[in-house]
């Protein structure tokens, strides 16, 4: 009989986030450069399980991709990430994930501090203005260097129409954001329909 937990591949977390791709090698001894989807990687270096998948275009096929990568080691490297795991012995190895994203559970992201938000969880909140009315869904955010930008799409707005006329465009600061609510998937801000 095997050793308890030889051979047991974790399960694709159903939470699973992309949070970077890894460009190709750093060094000789197998460690990996990541580009990570993030200016602040708090979540690569909060999980030692990097789940990855195959890219959408050219780039190492699943099949030649481990499913998982054990990190034993991380840290910033510059505008990127460097790590080392115990899947990727040397720079032939490392070179041949080129291409892959990575994935973490976002149950595995550290806890956000006070007034601090994932982008990921606040896609999809409504988003209503101080006299109730529904100014659209979260589609996406901007990131400006100064502060994000929340792209509203308008409840009104036909499939396929232009950007200038399917969404708003509301900072996400503090002048015109009054509340986040996750749990009620809520954002209350000082904005009107005709902005």
């Amino acid at each position: 009989m095997p050793a308890p937990g030889a051979g047991d591949e974790p399960a694709f977390p159903d939470d699973a986030i992309e949070v970077g791709r890894i460009v190709g090698a750093f060094g000789i001894k197998g460690w990996i450069r990541v580009h990570p989807f993030s200016s602040d990687p708090k979540a690569l270096f909060s999980s030692r399980r990097w789940f990855l998948r195959a890219p959408e275009g050219p780039g190492p096929k699943a099949a030649a991709l481990p499913s998982l990568l054990r990190i034993t080691q991380s840290k910033e490297q510059g505008d990127a990430v460097v790590a080392a795991a115990q899947e990727v012995p040397d720079r032939n190895a490392a070179e041949a994930l080129k291409g892959a994203r990575i994935f973490i559970g976002r149950s595995s992201f550290p806890t956000a501090g006070d007034g601090e938000y994932y982008w990921i969880d606040l896609i999809g909140l409504a988003v209503i203005n101080r006299q109730g009315e529904l100014l659209g869904t979260v589609s996406d955010l901007l990131d400006t260097g100064v502060h994000s930008v929340l792209r509203v799409r308008r409840p009104e707005a036909a499939p396929g129409a232009a950007p200038d006329e399917s969404e708003r465009l509301i900072p996400f600061v503090g002048a015109y954001v009054d509340d986040v609510n996750l749990a009620e998937r809520r954002i209350t801000v000082d904005w009107g329909l005709d902005y």
